[in-house]
């Protein structure tokens, strides 16, 4: 077929419309691209909700301007080692059993010892035919005594930050590829990170293969100096370093005044709802943590905007997917929880996402609910990689390589084992057993953003519940599921429906997701209705499934446990069902 060019600006045209991808126009004009390049930033707890965002103008200005903003964007697990794992391997931290910053149930040697060193997106992406770079963090307990045993596979080009030297921004180690360990004591961490990227990008423009090159920088997460790393001495995790150059920005600016800053009533269930409310002092100096993780973010907008502007002058933009996103999100005075992660809370689960390149739309915002589980399928459709069965996720709303418009979800799995970190100076003050930790901090909970309705529904280990309806409680404060009274009150509504009739469809898909794996992820729908009749909760509210979800099973614990131990979280199998009744046989 013999096409003018009149008829392939009108193809390309047609295509961008139609939000179809590049390489699929070049398939029908019977060329072979070359597979897009990509380079991913990922920050080290950076917060979204608390508008940290709002103050990187350089960041804003080339992704957000210039690419798609993700605004209901969540992790699975608000802890950085479970998530990076997770997001690296596109599988729920229940399917990877990484459930934890260090062993036995977490860290580097645990993400060997699952196989995911041979296992994991660098990998794929090299028999792909791509170069690989990695520079910054990887994973927790990732050290200079192990960093050889074994060395990190999958990259042409790595530059790892190394334990226990990780977060102590004046004194951090990097480990090239094979070589040994090299400190970089009085320096900046975020200079050094950004010269390795610089030094990376200029290997992989290099090069003739597509290339995705990753950089983790530590902003803005706590600062942490080697030496208070003891086994028998709790680690204070203290306010971010910034630049000299920034540490005297913002100076006016304070945490977000919302409802749920500091409330004088508590909130929450469990160890949450036992936190003393902050005295004045203890308010400031988390005003002052807040002001010192934005200013620590600056270095980073300043490394983002070295990247673009070497990318764009190498003429390879065009061609190059720039992700930029955190492996969690954080809070600071919310619920009157001292700074932090690891809650089921919005401030803890969502994170920025934004993504520019060929063919992703300029300035717009997608409202669909996205996971770090879906980033891996998202690449490789990108790249024109064929999708791996084993994924708990699935591409999110892009142009394809392919063209392929792919299943969208309305949930998030949500999970976590262990302790609560409790950050900061006055982080202790906090916990009335004066601790910088919690060890009760075992849960699971499903995120549901639907046309009609916007939803958290939680189970702790100890059998505490969590329901919040954030269309009418954005701060999450009036917990529906306060009691079983409450739940059984005929009176109390939701959705236009009683309140126990909503909670037996959600619970039902918890019961499915904390288990799910593959396609039972992405479509748990479709365990619980076989026929193919429910596709959402809206769906699954229908008066004559009230009987089935009824006598469905629970969501429960046996025990609380650091990890995820099967046999300690309760019922693991649901029924179906079909329109001529019951099916009787369970799904594991």
């Amino acid at each position: 077929m013999k096409l003018t060019l009149g008829a392939i600006s009108g193809l390309l045209v047609a295509a961008n419309a139609a939000s179809i991808g590049p390489n699929a126009v070049q398939q029908v004009l019977g060329t072979s691209p070359k597979q897009p390049n990509f380079i991913f930033v990922i920050t080290d707890d950076q917060d979204l909700k608390l508008d940290s965002v709002d103050y990187m103008p350089l960041t804003q200005k080339h992704l957000k301007q210039q690419g798609t903003f993700f605004r209901n964007h969540f992790v699975t697990t608000a802890l950085c080692c479970p998530s990076r794992v997770s997001l690296w391997t596109g599988r729920q931290a229940h399917n990877t059993n990484v459930t934890d910053v260090s062993p036995p149930y977490g860290g580097y040697p645990k993400f060997v010892d699952r196989g995911f060193n041979e296992n994991f997106l660098p990998v794929w992406l090299q028999n792909a035919g791509y170069d690989t770079y990695y520079t910054g963090k990887l994973f927790n307990a990732h050290t200079v005594d192990n960093y050889h045993s074994p060395y990190v596979n999958g990259f042409n080009g790595s530059d790892f930050l190394l334990d226990p030297y990780t977060y102590s921004y004046l004194n951090s180690t990097y480990q090239r590829n094979q070589d040994a360990p090299v400190s970089y004591e009085g320096r900046h961490t975020v200079e050094v990170i950004t010269e390795k990227a610089l030094g990376f990008l200029d290997d992989a423009l290099a090069g003739d293969r597509p290339f995705f090159i990753t950089v983790a920088p530590v902003a803005p997460h706590s600062n942490v100096n080697p030496g208070a790393i003891d086994a028998e001495v709790p680690t204070v995790m203290t306010e971010p370093i910034p630049l000299d150059r920034h540490k005297d920005l913002f100076p006016d600016v304070k945490v977000p005044r919302t409802e749920h800053f500091n409330p004088d009533e508590p909130s929450g269930v469990n160890w949450v709802r036992g936190l003393l409310k902050q005295d004045e002092a203890t308010v400031a100096y988390h005003d002052l943590f807040y002001r010192r993780r934005l200013q620590a973010l600056q270095g980073v907008d300043e490394l983002v905007d070295s990247l673009v502007t070497k990318l764009e002058a190498s003429g390879q933009a065009d061609n190059t997917y720039i992700i930029y996103t955190s492996d969690n999100g954080y809070h600071i005075g919310q619920h009157r929880l001292p700074p932090g992660k690891t809650c089921g809370f919005e401030e803890d689960i969502r994170v920025p996402l934004i993504i520019r390149g060929p063919g992703v739309p300029a300035g717009e915002e997608e409202e669909a609910v996205t996971t770090h589980i879906d980033l891996v399928p998202s690449i490789f459709d990108l790249a024109g990689i064929p999708l791996r069965e084993d994924l708990d996720g699935t591409p999110i709303p892009l142009p394809s390589a392919a063209g392929t418009v792919h299943t969208r979800h309305e949930h998030v799995t949500v999970e976590y084992w262990g302790m609560a970190y409790l950050e900061g100076e006055r982080g202790a003050l906090a916990n009335p057993n004066h601790t910088p930790f919690i060890l009760n901090n075992t849960y699971k909970s499903v995120r549901i953003i639907g046309e009609n309705y916007n939803l958290y529904y939680s189970v702790w280990c100890n059998n505490a519940h969590e329901l919040y309806d954030l269309t009418t409680d954005p701060y999450q404060l009036n917990n529906l599921y306060s009691s079983p009274d409450a739940v059984q009150d005929t009176n109390a509504e939701l959705l236009g429906y009683s309140l126990s009739e909503v909670i037996t469809r959600l619970d039902s898909i918890l019961l499915v997701l904390k288990s799910c794996k593959g396609s039972t992820c992405i479509k748990p729908w479709d365990v619980l209705h076989p026929d193919g009749d429910v596709q959402n909760l809206q769906d699954a509210l229908g008066s004559q499934y009230d009987e089935f979800y009824a006598i469905q099973a629970r969501v429960s614990y046996d025990r609380c446990e650091r990890g995820y131990i099967v046999e300690s979280e309760g019922p693991q199998e649901v029924l179906s069902y079909s329109r001529y009744g019951l099916s009787w046989d369970a799904w594991v």
